[in-house]
């Protein structure tokens, strides 16, 4: 299949592919910054605007699975026309959204559509690359699957503050026809195959993903198990979630295939992948906190600050490409992490008083890391891997990805928040009229320890520093998860693939 496309046809495919995944992989964090904007135009509450981003992960978290069977139905380019078709209408639909059900709705739809989207286009790169330059396909195809989620920020930051935010989804319009195009004109891939979909399992799996990520996207706002909706969700989505794996195993259908984790390669790669962007989505959420909330930094700047991580991801990749497959990808993925412990180690350095410098560097440096990681851990993924299982492979791995994401955005939350109030706590038990260091500031600003103006001071100062050391302590739990998936690189096994 790869040696019947020319290599001009090849790159154009190339293109449509990064473009499409970089489109809708954008929309999982350009929203985060408007969403104040929406608050206002949607006339609803800061809580109940957090379903603006909660309906789109739950649906993109839903479908994915469903991809695999889809595409053996109804055939790999027929679908992914489908899917972006669908994005592009839905997009529109959201941005003429005049209420917050009508939003959700259009945005459960786009999630939906999109989900399909990134493992048919990782299933196609795959396909489309003879086998000796699957290391160079993966590269390419990491450079869309980093640059979205990372550049979403800042491209919204743009949008928002130089335009109406309407315009965050108006944008994926002729970004998806250009992509719809050149994937209508070059790729040719059917796929279709014999296929059996099992009523009980996708039921139990969309029971599993579907209240998983709501818990995860909800939890830290509800108090976790102290609210009774998070703790019977929790409960009945782990239930159908054995349920659903083992029916998998058993039947070995074609919607989230879970039997293809038997191939020991993929089945590291991806639990690699879910510790990964755990760590790296934890810190694309606190990083534009902290510049926003503690440092001061205006919107669009936290913006272009957050964008040389990803930058640097796509340079990396892009100059490795070519050499990839002769280089050992353990070897890369070994690397990527140390550079990643090590812009994270720089980050546990910060104080009030970093300046521009001190935030560029670790996260350059962390982009350099996640493009070691990414392209490896997906050329390493379909290494043993049979071409009829690349699709499910592509589910399993994206599956694990966007799951991965929700655990780290919700566990680095939630230890974030509580180390703060532990933080806030232990600081402000050493602030009592005893205490001679609080007496010699009062004294230095000619005032007594009783002033009201001073006791204001000191409580900013105890906000800041507490919440600072909250930053810094939740730095150095990502740095630790870092650390524990070195190991895991002594478990892969090689062997000539299969053809």
């Amino acid at each position: 299949m790869a040696e019947s496309i020319t290599p001009a046809n090849r790159r154009l495919i190339t293109l449509a592919v990064m473009l499409s995944s970089i489109m809708v992989l954008l929309d999982m964090t350009i929203s985060n910054v408007a969403l104040p904007h929406m608050m206002g135009a949607l006339g609803v509450t800061s809580e109940q605007i957090t379903w603006v981003l909660t309906s789109y992960s739950m649906a993109e978290a839903i479908f994915i699975p469903l991809a695999s069977y889809l595409a053996l139905k109804y055939g790999i380019r027929s679908l992914l026309l489908v899917s972006i078709t669908g994005f592009i209408l839905s997009s529109s639909l959201c941005g003429q959204a005049d209420s917050l059900a009508e939003m959700v709705v259009f945005r459960i739809m786009q999630g939906a559509f999109g989900a399909s989207v990134i493992p048919l286009a990782q299933s196609i790169m795959v396909q489309i690359y003879p086998e000796n330059q699957r290391g160079k396909a993966m590269a390419l195809f990491s450079v869309g699957i980093l640059l979205g989620p990372i550049l979403g920020p800042t491209v919204g930051g743009v949008i928002t503050e130089n335009m109406d935010w309407r315009w965050i989804f108006y944008v994926n319009v002729p970004v998806g026809l250009v992509c719809l195009t050149l994937l209508y004109r070059y790729v040719k891939l059917e796929g279709k195959g014999p296929t059996k979909l099992d009523w009980p399992l996708v039921i139990g799996m969309v029971i599993a993903i579907g209240l998983l990520q709501m818990v995860l996207d909800r939890g830290n706002q509800e108090g976790w198990f102290a609210s009774n909706m998070i703790l019977f969700s929790t409960i009945i989505s782990a239930i159908a979630c054995v349920y659903f794996i083992r029916r998998s195993i058993i039947t070995k259908g074609d919607v989230a295939p879970m039997w293809l984790l038997k191939d020991r390669n993929l089945a590291i790669s991806c639990l690699m992948m879910a510790g990964f962007v755990l760590g790296m989505f934890g810190i694309t959420q606190l990083q534009p906190m902290m510049l926003e909330q503690l440092l001061h930094y205006p919107v669009e700047t936290t913006g272009f600050v957050m964008a040389p991580r990803g930058i640097a991801s796509a340079v990396v990749l892009i100059l490795l490409a070519k050499s990839m497959d002769k280089l050992d990808p353990r070897m890369l993925v070994a690397v990527g992490l140390l550079l990643n412990i090590v812009g994270t180690y720089l980050m546990m350095q910060y104080s009030m008083n970093i300046d521009l410098y001190w935030i560029l560097v670790p996260s350059i440096i962390q982009g350099m890391g996640m493009g070691l990681v990414f392209a490896p851990l997906s050329q390493m993924a379909y290494r043993t891997l049979s071409a009829k299982d690349t699709m499910g492979g592509a589910v399993l791995f994206n599956l694990c990805r966007t799951i991965g994401g929700s655990f780290g955005i919700s566990i680095v939350n939630t230890y974030f928040s509580r180390t703060e109030q532990r933080e806030w706590h232990a600081l402000g038990s050493d602030i009592t009229l005893s205490n001679p260091v609080l007496q010699q500031q009062a004294m230095l600003q000619h005032t007594n320890i009783t002033d009201p103006n001073l006791m204001a001071q000191i409580g900013e100062l105890l906000h800041q520093q507490s919440t600072l050391l909250a930053f810094i302590y939740s730095f150095g739990f990502i740095m630790i998860t870092y650390v524990a998936l070195i190991p895991l690189l002594a478990l892969y096994r090689f062997k000539k693939a299969k053809s």
